[in-house]
């Protein structure tokens, strides 16, 4: 492929043809000779004491090689860190930020010792010749359990006398984040327009198609462990592994081979990543774990499960005044996302410049499977509430919903601005994307449409969200770039794609700063012991900080490559010019040299180079960006009701996102749609839920709604381009924007559309009985009124 530029061309991604052929590995696919397999019991109760494990009966089955308990595996596995969501790279809390209360984390171990807390909590390993004769093994395996007093939700969790899952944690409460700013109580005081509503995120699993995956074996040269797990952050695993069995960081390589959706859910070492090395080790043969659909569903964390309490005070013109927001995060029974609720707090003003703010939050345990990052972590939740506050205003003043968030954007020449939330924000132009949303969607039109609809029966309804979130997270990422002798370029990155196709942007990058032929640009990632030290792939950090630290290593041996090219041509270094692929003269276009060329020069003809010139033509850097990126943008979705069935369909759907400076178009557009689809699929159908007694009731694809292509119109995609100044390529991130946008944009059309029935708002997911029992209720409503 010949293209003059690469950053901002439509070219195909380099990862499609193994993945859609299926010539990918997976760690499911590694066959290593003499591997044993693992299957885990797990605790059918979501609170009990372990009074009994009798392993004596699956022991003596054919094929079996051990069977460890939770006490077993403490031996030589050690007790396990506190997670967090997509923050937790090693950043502390900005105490200006926010008041960020010390609460200790809770001792956990990867097979449960003395009490298990939750369904599916692993109270056993199984480790046999074969993964059937694990799994038959497991069920000879006999746990006898006293059980205990659950609490299945943060209410009752929090209530006096409640079973407490940690002793040293007392009303359950795992994290606190509180922030104020501004004169809150003069903002409500006599204020013209008033609105509160307790809103609900629900819980949503993230349902990867691959599920999680881990396989380790001895290492016999570092007496250490090779790891290969489906991980979003491979780095990570491997420093928590190699503290969890008291081995040094260079003893263990943990390598993320591709791996089929991450979402989040696969951010940090699970309990199964230390139960298969600890095996591994110990046993000194190879071991792997591969969970099933259901096991993924149990013990794979889950996402958003927040309740928050809205208060808004605007003026009658819908010009806000104050705002406050009270959130309990559902944590779950283990330390996976305490920082969740922060996340929301720091994006709690959204687009709008708001006078004063008010945010309290509390992160509280319960008897449930852990929750965690999940596609946005904690900033979907902010615009959510804040996109339902708005068009709440709205519906008060009377005013348009379009006209309220106009009113209330930070306008751009007042950018960077710190908003009453704490958070600088970098750069945006809030008003160019609205305007360009309500242009393509032809808005005015839109309504018009509705009235119309509306007259004959039917029930459109318009929804619009204008959002903000928070990317690009620290503390830093890494790169080496190393042209080889023959003039190709291998790049090893510290992030880990799992979809989001840096093979691609970061093989255009190459092209385009070095003269590179963009198919022999080989991009390496996901392997400890070839990649520099990095952070992963999560919070739509991958080219924002992954591709800040590539284009520092691109500069570099971009400058190298000209003191080569300038002693090869006999001219001075800052004469050369890299054009049409070629490192020439300036103003001499005939005399140029290719970087093939130059990496002859600087490997096979090293010799010859003045002393000043080091031989090789590569370099590892550093990249540490100065403060977080701000993507932005505005989603309008146009949805039907009938009233007949309460189904919901959407029926067009208009995104403008705004991620900084694109460098590939066609992965941009990939990213979005996968974000609207499950944006949406939060606001219609998913939903993972527990019955009374604490079992999971949405434990399989038969009881959990997942998406399919008819649930979906043809998504109209657009974008405007605010670069941030924190990097240099000014890109912002797209991965999580459009899921970010999508879910509140739905809602609030389907509020729009019940609108004639009295409803005001309704608790996402919108399924048709829950649409129907409104349309009815507000139908009966009306017939006592008159």
């Amino acid at each position: 492929m010949v293209l003059s530029r690469y950053v901002g061309a439509q070219v195909r991604r380099k990862e499609d043809p193994r993945l859609i052929t299926g010539t990918s590995t997976y760690v499911d696919d590694l066959k290593i000779p003499g591997m044993l397999h693992v299957a885990l019991v797990r605790s059918p109760y979501p609170h009990a004491t372990i009074t009994r494990v009798d392993t004596a009966a699956a022991l003596a089955m054919p094929g079996v090689v051990a069977v460890l308990t939770g006490e077993d595996l403490a031996q030589f596995c050690g007790p396990l860190e506190g997670g967090s969501a997509e923050g937790a790279s090693g950043e502390q809390a900005d105490p200006d930020q926010g008041e960020d209360e010390e609460i200790p984390t809770p001792r956990t171990y990867a097979i449960a010792v003395d009490r298990v807390r939750f369904v599916g909590e692993a109270v056993a390993a199984v480790v046999a010749e074969s993964a059937y004769l694990a799994e038959d093994a497991r069920d000879a395996v006999e746990v006898d359990f006293e059980p205990l007093p659950s609490v299945g939700t943060p209410e009752e969790a929090q209530r006096e006398g409640a079973p407490q899952l940690y002793d040293e944690l007392p009303g359950n409460i795992g994290s606190r984040w509180n922030h104020t700013d501004g004169d809150v109580e003069a903002a409500f005081r006599d204020a013209p327009v008033l609105v509160k509503q307790r809103i609900r995120s629900q819980r949503l699993a993230g349902v990867p198609m691959e599920p999680r995956g881990v396989a380790a074996m001895p290492d016999p040269i570092t007496r250490g462990l090779t790891v290969w797990t489906s991980t979003q952050a491979p780095h990570w695993n491997r420093n928590d592994i190699a503290e969890a069995l008291g081995l040094s960081q260079s003893q263990v390589r943990a390598i993320a081979p591709d791996v089929g959706g991450g979402f989040g859910v696969k951010i940090g070492s699970y309990q199964e990543d230390y139960i298969v090395a600890a095996l591994a080790h110990k046993l000194q043969r190879p071991v792997k774990w591969i969970e099933s659909r259901s096991e993924n569903f149990l013990a794979t964390h889950h996402g958003r499960d927040q309740w928050a309490d809205i208060e808004v005070a605007a003026e009658k013109d819908g010009k806000l005044r104050g705002l406050r927001v009270s959130v309990i995060q559902d944590l779950g029974a283990y330390p996976k996302g305490t920082d969740l609720p922060e996340l929301t707090g720091r994006m709690a003003a959204g687009c709008y410049d708001i006078p004063a703010l008010d945010f309290r939050s509390s992160g509280v345990y319960t008897n449930t499977m852990a929750v965690g990052a999940y596609r946005g972590a904690g900033r979907p939740e902010a615009a959510y509430y804040i996109e339902r506050a708005i068009d709440l205003v709205a519906d008060e003043a009377g005013i348009d919903p379009a006209e309220v968030r106009r009113r209330n954007f930070i306008p751009p020449d007042r950018f960077p601005f710190t908003t009453r939330a704490g958070e600088k924000y970098d750069s945006g132009d809030y008003e160019k994307a609205l305007n360009r949303a309500l242009e393509v969607a032809g808005y005015e039109e839109l309504r018009r449409q509705q009235a119309d609809a509306r007259s004959q029966g039917r029930f459109l309804g318009i929804g619009l969200a204008s959002y903000v979130e928070i990317c690009g997270f620290g503390p830093y990422e890494s790169s080496t770039v190393r042209v080889e002798p023959s003039g190709d370029v291998s790049i090893f990155t510290g992030i880990k794609p799992q979809g989001q196709g840096q093979e691609t942007t970061f093989s255009q990058l190459a092209a385009d700063y070095l003269g590179a032929d963009f198919d022999r640009v080989v991009v390496h990632h996901g392997d400890t012991s070839s990649t520099p030290m990095g952070n992963g792939t999560m919070g739509s950090r991958g080219l924002a900080v992954g591709g800040g630290a590539l284009v520092l290593s691109l500069d570099k041996v971009q400058a190298k490559a000209k003191q080569i090219a300038a002693f090869l041509l006999e001219a001075a270094a800052e004469d050369i010019e890299l054009a049409e692929g070629k490192f020439r003269v300036r103003g001499v276009p005939d005399r140029g040299v290719t970087l093939g060329q130059i990496a002859e020069a600087a490997y096979d003809d090293a010799d010859d180079l003045p002393k000043e010139i080091d031989a090789g033509l590569s370099s590892t850097d550093f990249f540490r960006p100065d403060d977080e990126t701000f993507p932005f943008g505005t989603h309008i979705a146009v949805v039907e009701a009938s009233p007949d069935t309460g189904d919901v369909k959407v029926i067009r759907y208009v995104s403008v996102d705004d991620c900084g400076i694109i460098v590939s178009p066609t992965l941009v557009d990939g990213q979005v749609h996968g974000g609207l689809a499950q944006g949406i699929a939060q606001a219609l159908l998913e939903e993972i839920r527990y019955d009374p007694s604490g079992e999971m009731i949405t434990g399989t694809l038969n009881d959990y709604a997942i998406p399919r292509a008819h649930h979906f119109p043809i998504f109209e995609t657009h974008h405007t381009e605010t670069p941030t100044p924190h990097n240099r390529l000014g890109a912002k991130g797209i991965g999580e924007a459009a899921t970010i946008g999508s879910t509140p944009a739905v809602a609030n059309a389907v509020i729009d559309a019940l609108e004639p029935f009295g409803v005001t708002h309704l608790d996402m997911p919108f399924t048709p009985e829950k649409v129907w029992r409104a349309i009815n209720t507000g139908k009966q409503a009306e017939m006592a009124a008159d």
